[in-house]
């Protein structure tokens, strides 16, 4: 029988201290001295594929600032440093929100953070507004190797109170899904099942735990057929 947990782990939160580098190190350095008032340009565009961090270093920026707002897939309002994800998501309106956004920022000298998965000039946006991207400064986002990834997982395991085996790591690159954020979310999966069954993590569990969420999609994928 399943027992219910308490859960005492405090949320996890996207900080630049919690964000594995890899060869992001530039980028890294750049939105510090953004933030720090040390950049004159004010607006920066991050971009690259599904899961390479994107993201987490919007909400880091956001998370370091009082008056700071972060927003996926719309235009919020304006503020002194304002993150936006996922522009190339945006509607019409919204764009135009945008755009107008953009104007005041710059007017202000407040900061803009921007994201997309494709470099400004391959963003299916306004002109006018792809043109206002590509002024400021941007960025690719690296994605990570398979040991940077394996140091992000093994670090998310001690924050949570655990010290990741090696073969657990190696077990989920080969067999889990291959974007980061996939990876975090099947280990606190491992951790909530082990923790369930009185059993420290192993790969056995975390076999269950992939075919669990694999037997969730499926069934998912009937239920909207």
């Amino acid at each position: 029988m399943d027992q219910l947990l308490l859960d005492i782990t405090p949320p996890w939160c996207p900080t630049f201290d919690n964000f594995v580098v890899g060869s992001n190190s530039e980028l890294l350095s750049i939105l510090h001295h953004a933030l720090s008032g040390d950049v004159a340009e004010r607006c920066i565009y991050l971009w690259g594929v599904e899961g390479s961090g994107k993201s987490h270093l919007l909400k880091a920026c956001a998370n370091s600032a009082l008056h700071a707002v972060y927003a996926e897939a719309c235009v919020p309002e304006l503020a002194d440093i304002v993150a936006v994800d996922d522009v190339d998501c945006l509607g019409e309106d919204a764009q135009v929100d945008l755009f107008n956004l953009y104007n005041r920022m710059r007017e202000k000298g407040n900061m803009l953070l921007m994201s997309g998965a494709k470099s400004p000039l391959y963003l299916a946006l306004r002109d006018d507004l792809r043109t206002r991207l590509s002024w400021g400064l941007v960025y690719q986002v690296q994605t990570l190797s398979d040991e940077e990834k394996a140091e992000a997982l093994a670090q998310h395991a001690l924050n949570k109170g655990f010290a990741l085996a090696p073969e657990i790591s190696h077990y989920l690159l080969r067999h889990g899904r291959r974007d980061l954020p996939s990876l975090l979310a099947t280990l606190d999966a491992l951790d909530e099942h082990s923790r369930r069954m009185h059993r420290a993590p192993t790969v056995p569990l975390l076999k269950e735990v992939i075919n669990n969420q694999l037997d969730s999609h499926l069934r998912g994928n009937d239920e909207t057929k």
